[in-house]
């Protein structure tokens, strides 16, 4: 089935989604964690250069956890922080979300939605509708077997 080709206004691809809701200096604190795998407060300073002040880094690996990007633990009189999530498991998040959300709405008829889906796979490769067919066989088993 072919569908016509919008341009949503305001539509980010997931990843953009996820680092857009960060501000600049947490995207960069964030990606800094991913690449060191757990740091402190000191080795984000001297990966940024000491070009940010220590108690801003300290705020926004504060915020960073409150928001739920990192975990952290106390090592002595500092914390260690490591991400929580890889950048491939916040980006299957959001497309998550965002898929359930057009799943939702479409309170009619979801297939159009579906079909749009399957579509999009196919278009990006054969071999992503065979992983496609697998997964949703996968999930029929299981929901079998509950």
């Amino acid at each position: 089935m072919a569908f016509p080709r919008f341009t949503v206004r305001g539509f980010r691809p997931p990843r953009e989604a996820m680092m857009a809701a960060l501000g600049p200096l947490e995207r960069r604190t964030l990606e800094e964690v991913w690449h060191r795998g757990e740091v402190t407060v000191r080795d984000v300073v001297a990966a940024f250069d000491d070009a940010v002040a220590y108690t801003t880094l300290m705020t926004t690996l504060d915020r960073l956890y409150k928001k739920g990007y990192l975990e952290r633990r106390k090592m002595e009189r500092a914390f260690v922080y490591k991400a929580a999530h890889t950048r491939d498991e916040l980006q299957a998040g959001i497309t998550g979300d965002v898929i359930t959300g057009l799943i939702d709405s479409a309170t009619r008829n979801v297939e159009p939605v579906l079909a749009c889906i399957v579509d999009a796979v196919g278009e990006k490769d054969r071999e992503l509708l065979d992983q496609l067919e697998r997964l949703i066989k996968e999930k029929k088993k299981a929901l079998n077997r509950a």
